[in-house]
């Protein structure tokens, strides 16, 4: 699911460019070691807005600029 790739890869990039690990990132978003690993390992079937929201937090950012990252550029509608 290209949705799915591209979230993991954003997460991926802000802990490059935060220079934080998962393990940091669990810990400072309060989100569970497990639950960031099926993320990152796209075994879990939607990660969930709140999820998210929490990672975000970790991060120290926004939804908005979680969403606003060059990954998503190329994604212009999610059709159901």
């Amino acid at each position: 699911m290209k949705e799915k790739s591209v979230i993991v890869e954003r997460i991926d990039n802000l802990c490059k460019e935060k220079r934080m690990s998962y393990y940091a990132l669990s810990y400072r978003s309060a989100v569970p070691m497990s639950t960031l690993i099926h993320i990152v390992e796209e075994s879990t079937a939607n990660p969930g807005v709140l999820t998210i929201g929490k990672l975000c937090g970790g991060f120290g950012v926004t939804l908005s600029e979680f969403f606003d990252g060059p990954e998503f550029e190329s994604i212009e509608r999610f059709e159901t």
